[in-house]
């Protein structure tokens, strides 16, 4: 039997240009597909998961069960660039000195971490 293989990693969104405007700057991603409530950003690397966006009707108002961790050289300047596009941070740096993390919300409020990469 051969095990699944993730497709799409999506995230429900109000507003699907604003979020892919704000991932897709982020991340150094391209708009590959626009449908009538779903839009689809390039693959996360070779072979990868693509991250799509689907419209709901409702808002977030809860704590995400699940989030992603973006490793980056210097979370504070990270910070700094996610805050311009639209992010707020949700609490200040956290764990070790030497590899702090912090956690964001994108601008629908969705929580994401920026970890300093080992």
């Amino acid at each position: 039997m051969t095990s699944p293989k993730i497709g799409n990693i999506v995230i429900d969104c109000a507003d699907l240009d604003a979020m892919a405007a704000f991932w897709g700057a982020l991340l150094g991603m391209k708009t590959t597909a626009v449908d009538d409530g779903w839009l689809d950003l390039e693959p996360l690397g070779a072979g990868g998961p693509t991250l799509s966006f689907q419209r709901v009707p409702e808002r977030k108002k809860i704590k995400n069960r699940y989030h992603f961790d973006l490793e980056v050289p210097d979370i504070h300047a990270a910070g700094e660039r996610a805050e311009g596009l639209g992010a707020a941070p949700a609490g200040e740096p956290m764990g070790d000195p030497q590899t702090p993390f912090r956690v964001w919300r994108d601008p629908e409020g969705n929580e994401f971490c920026f970890c300093t990469a080992s």
